[in-house]
């Protein structure tokens, strides 16, 4: 095989080589996020449904917004929704909006205790 020929095999199979480091690397970030997200739907100890009206049936109809107000609730067990946004990372009046649509909803409930509003999941 003529030199030309050879220096260009040699680049094809770096590229090549490359390539593969690329995918490699592609490939392991895919299987951290997998399991990273196996751990995150993974059952917490801490946070059962039995008894409330928050089955999982119904976590899964909300929208993601509301699941996610829900679900800090239900770790936090009572809370106002300055609580909540600290826990969720949104803002206190958007939790305070969705907090009051689960409650209409029925699926929390409220009190005033002082100046402050609570919300939490009444067991049935």
């Amino acid at each position: 095989m003529p030199e030309s020929g050879q220096t260009a095999l040699v680049k094809l199979l770096e590229e090549l080589n490359e390539n593969i480091k690329s995918i490699g690397a592609k490939l392991d970030r895919i299987v951290s996020l997998q399991e990273a997200l196996r751990e995150a739907l993974a059952p917490r100890e801490k946070t059962t449904f039995e008894g409330l009206p928050l089955d999982v049936a119904t976590l899964l109809s909300l929208p993601d917004h509301l699941r996610k107000t829900a679900l800090a609730l239900a770790e936090l067990g009572e809370a106002t929704a300055t609580e909540i946004s600290k826990k969720t990372g949104r803002v206190r009046a958007a939790e305070s909006d969705y907090l009051n649509q689960l409650v209409a909803k029925g699926y929390v409930k409220k009190k005033r205790r002082g100046h402050g509003v609570y919300f939490y999941i009444e067991a049935h």
